[in-house]
């Protein structure tokens, strides 16, 4: 299945608060369910930036940076439309992924990589030790 990578607390807000953008400078032409995997980086100002975003596009307290799983896959969503224009607050561009029907999975370590990547599918199929 594919995965893309995006950087906490974004993947939380993602999951948990209704984000329903995935700006990027790149578009795509993928649609349906893919992976989120949670970056295994996040500098605390990077936390402070993200929260003060979504507190103005939302009025949303993101996690504690210390609750927020990293480096692995943490759930998935369907990419329904690329953008180079929304109405969504969380829309900066250049290009949006379009969101919807965000499930929120069982962590799983995982190297993420940019862009799409593979992940086997025996990954998410194993019982969590």
């Amino acid at each position: 299945m594919k995965a893309i990578s995006i950087r906490q607390p974004w993947a939380w807000l993602i999951l948990n608060a209704g984000k329903d953008i995935e700006n990027r400078t790149w578009s795509t032409n993928i649609r349906g369910r893919v992976l989120i995997h949670a970056a295994k980086g996040m500098t605390l100002q990077e936390h402070e930036d993200a929260s003060e975003f979504a507190w103005r596009a939302r009025k949303i307290l993101t996690a504690h940076p210390q609750a927020l799983d990293r480096g692995g896959i943490v759930g998935s969503v369907e990419i329904i439309d690329c953008v180079s224009h929304s109405d969504s607050p969380w829309f900066v561009g250049p290009y949006g992924f379009v969101l919807a029907r965000p499930e929120i999975l069982p962590f799983r370590s995982f190297k993420g990589v940019l862009g799409f990547f593979d992940v086997p599918d025996d990954l998410l199929s194993a019982e969590a030790s």
